[in-house]
């Protein structure tokens, strides 16, 4: 349940990147993947179906692999006529920024809440989505998983963007589209939002920060 801020303290709010302060992408990849001449769905069964996209993904996330040499080894599975230059930019290109999300977390850092960026990475070079949407200015603080050594969910990462955020974790809010990444936080005390649907996880802010999402036109 939101309860909304009382005014005797600023929160801190922790947002997820992908599927959060972007739309979902899995229609843009299914898109991207014919236009590749590819079966719809072959990009979500190379990075989380197939035993060897799956170690190379995980890699990624944690910066074991850097991401040119996991285009070039994932483009090898997914096909030989596959080129590998940029291949995870090309297929994240079009994936829109969530205009009300980015708009509620600019309302909130307005309002003087504290924001941090927990992020799973999918690689910053030689494509960095986070800047490639235009969001990485609007946090206090970023936690990617790639610059910290640890991914969601495991309950360390949680407790980092704790420490980095400097806020307690009882007046601290995280969104995440999987569901798989609330309970660790939810265990240190942070109210958690599942954003399955922009307007209602927004709607869920709203009322737990005490501001109104206006997106720029």
């Amino acid at each position: 349940m939101a309860h909304r801020t009382d005014g005797t303290g600023k929160r801190g709010l922790i947002l997820d990147f992908a599927g959060v302060l972007t739309a979902s992408p899995t229609d843009i990849h299914r898109a991207w993947c014919v236009s590749e001449g590819l079966a719809a769905g072959a990009w979500r069964s190379a990075l989380n179906d197939h035993p060897e996209g799956r170690r190379l993904y995980t890699a990624l996330e944690i910066g074991e692999t850097g991401q040119a040499e996991w285009n070039q080894r994932t483009a090898a599975l997914l096909g030989k006529h596959v080129d590998p230059v940029n291949l995870m930019g090309r297929a994240w290109a079009a994936v829109p920024v969530a205009r009300r999300m980015v708009a509620l977390a600019r309302a909130a850092r307005a309002a003087g809440h504290r924001l941090a960026l927990l992020s799973n990475s999918f690689g910053l070079d030689p494509f960095n989505p986070y800047e490639h949407v235009g969001v990485w200015d609007l946090f206090d603080v970023h936690v990617v998983s790639e610059l910290v050594g640890l991914a969601k969910p495991d309950p360390a990462i949680y407790q980092l963007t704790l420490e980095r955020i400097g806020v307690p974790a009882e007046r601290c809010d995280f969104v995440d589209d999987h569901a798989v990444n609330l309970p660790p936080a939810a265990e240190l005390g942070i109210t958690t939002v599942h954003a399955t649907d922009e307007d209602a996880a927004v709607a869920e802010l709203e009322a737990l920060l005490g501001v109104t999402a206006t997106p720029v036109a």
